[in-house]
């Protein structure tokens, strides 16, 4: 296992991001957060909307020359807009996308120079709705499934240069669900992950010594109903 160095977080302010800014920390590397939000315990983060690629984009420069170079990256922010196709504004749909999956390529495009020079990792973040489907969930759905695909596509791209990691989770219990109508939030007896134990497994993959991958990992309550 490798020292995890400077690792840059995204939606890190919250749920599994922010699990995982504390884990980084407690195996000895430092986390940097791009977030709308200004996360917890002083962490060194800029400002940015995911949403506008060109602004993903700086935020990522402006942080990695902060730190002084990148050694892994984590795309942890991720929105979501329940309903039927012809219910959803499109502008609420396309913000899905924007930010689940053009949000996670801009930030891994302007990361690759500093991580071809560290031979460092990414670890984007998926879904078990990226494998499977669900109905009034095609914006998340679409923008799952393409960081699916995204992530693949780049592991075979990069391989021997920057590592790649697909991390697949299922559900969490995190404020994802918050602001839900009643029909799209989880039951209360639902078997949902602690996102610190999910971040324990993003450690672990950012950990691998160079040329040693975790390619995918699904992560989930043993119980959980969206896998298998």
């Amino acid at each position: 296992m490798r020292s995890l160095g400077n690792i840059l977080i995204t939606g890190g302010a919250s749920g599994l991001g922010a699990a995982t800014v504390e884990a980084v920390r407690e195996a000895g590397g430092t986390p940097f957060v791009i977030d709308r939000a200004e996360p917890a315990g002083g962490v060194d983060f800029v400002r940015a909307d995911l949403a506008d690629t060109a602004e993903a984009e700086k935020a990522v420069r402006v942080l990695a020359e902060r730190a002084g170079g990148l050694d892994g990256v984590f795309t942890a922010a991720g929105t979501d807009a329940c309903g039927a196709l012809d219910d959803v504004p499109t502008a609420d749909w396309e913000r899905v996308i924007r930010v689940n999956l053009l949000g996670t390529a801009a930030v891994v495009r302007a990361a690759l120079p500093f991580l071809r020079r560290s031979h460092g990792t990414v670890v984007t973040c998926a879904s078990t709705l990226g494998i499977r489907v669900a109905g009034d969930a095609s914006a998340y759905c679409a923008s799952k499934f393409g960081v699916v695909g995204f992530t693949r596509a780049l592991a075979m791209e990069l391989a021997g240069r920057v590592g790649v990691t697909l991390l697949v989770p299922g559900g969490m219990h995190t404020a994802f669900f918050d602001d839900r109508a009643e029909q799209y939030k989880p039951p209360p007896d639902a078997k949902l992950n602690q996102p610190e134990h999910v971040a324990a497994s993003v450690v672990f993959a950012l950990s691998q010594p160079p040329g040693c991958e975790v390619r995918e990992l699904v992560v989930c309550a043993s119980e959980e109903g969206s896998w298998p």
